[in-house]
């Protein structure tokens, strides 16, 4: 986090924790601002990595599994990077600008996957770094946000991963009624002086809240390499292209898609425990296999009490009427709709 910035959020009240922003208030207050009103956080969490240069486009389209053509300087893009075995190590946003194109992670995998994306540049003319202090992003949501973004002098962006100019912010529209904000840092603070006129600022778990209502899966140190992009909905939400040519894990990932169903699918779930599930926590189906029937992927608390998650599931322990947090006979999750349609 950029120093400046995380001495102007400490100032505005912020509880900030391993250059994260934790909360503000009330974390059961901002949680309800979520849920039912509008609101703005910073996206600390997350880090950036560039890629510039002449090769940049062809060299990513070799290695990630969205069609990188389709990142314009008008369209962001969701997208995985996958082993060989196709399986994810990141998930991410990628953008694009004059000065190359943009990779949004979260802050812990970055300098993993920057070094290992670095080590297939070889002859390209692509120069791969740390760009996580060069904007601000901020991230607003609800019904407020047209018109902070409107006083920042523009009009939202109006499809989901649109991006557009609002006075000197670049805007890139989410799904569920959210915007992600490009700063540049001498003009954050006044940007969310302005912005918090209009939306109740809060810590950064309730943008992940809205992430998990959204179905937006978002792979963590626990979950690398467990699933294939279609076991997180990635195909369903825009992160994969089976049409763009060869990435690493692409033959998994095609032959997942078209040589029988899929046997994992990703679902949203209450969990009513006090005790807070993890990314990477087993979940059981019923019947007398021991065997695990599915990982947490993200979970968050959830306004009403409990936690809202996101967890890969097998079919089969879907099917078998109940599915268990941990062990065979722990608590059992309730299955919530998610906002597009799983196979």
């Amino acid at each position: 986090m950029n120093s400046n910035w995380q001495d102007f959020l400490l100032a505005a009240g912020a509880r900030i924790e391993n250059q994260q922003l934790v909360h503000f208030d009330s974390p059961q207050q901002e949680i309800l601002a979520a849920q039912n009103g509008s609101i703005l956080t910073d996206l600390s969490h997350f880090s950036v990595v560039q890629f510039a240069g002449e090769d940049s486009e062809a060299f990513l389209q070799g290695q990630v599994s969205c069609d990188v053509r389709q990142a314009t300087l008008a369209q962001a893009r969701l997208g995985s990077y996958c082993t060989p075995k196709g399986r994810m190590l990141a998930t991410f946003l990628l953008w694009r600008s004059a000065e190359g194109f943009f990779m949004q992670l979260p802050a812990p995998l970055r300098e993993a996957i920057q070094k290992r994306l670095t080590m297939y540049v070889m002859r390209s003319k692509v120069k791969v770094s740390d760009a996580s202090e060069q904007t601000i992003r901020l991230g607003i949501a609800g019904q407020a946000a047209f018109a902070a973004l409107a006083e920042l002098g523009g009009t939202a962006p109006e499809d989901d991963y649109a991006v557009a100019r609002c006075g000197a912010v670049t805007a890139i529209r989410l799904p569920g009624q959210r915007f992600e904000l490009l700063v540049a840092p001498d003009n954050a603070a006044a940007v969310w002086q302005i912005l918090s006129r209009h939306c109740t600022p809060v810590g950064s778990g309730c943008w992940e809240w809205l992430e998990i209502q959204a179905g937006i899966p978002m792979v963590t140190a626990a979950t690398q390499e467990q699933f294939v992009p279609q076991m997180a909905n990635m195909e369903l939400i825009g992160g994969v292209s089976f049409t763009k040519g060869c990435y690493p894990g692409q033959e998994i990932v095609a032959r997942s898609q078209y040589l029988g169903k899929v046997k994992r699918r990703m679902y949203r779930a209450r969990l009513q425990s006090d005790a807070a599930p993890q990314p990477g926590d087993v979940l059981f189906g019923q019947g007398p296999s021991e065997q695990s029937g599915g990982m947490v992927v993200n979970a968050q608390p959830a306004p009403d009490g409990g936690f809202d998650l996101l967890a890969v599931i097998l079919n089969s322990s879907i099917e078998s009427g109940a599915v268990h947090w941990k062990t065979p006979d722990g608590p059992v999750l309730k299955l919530l709709s998610l906002p597009y349609a799983v196979e």
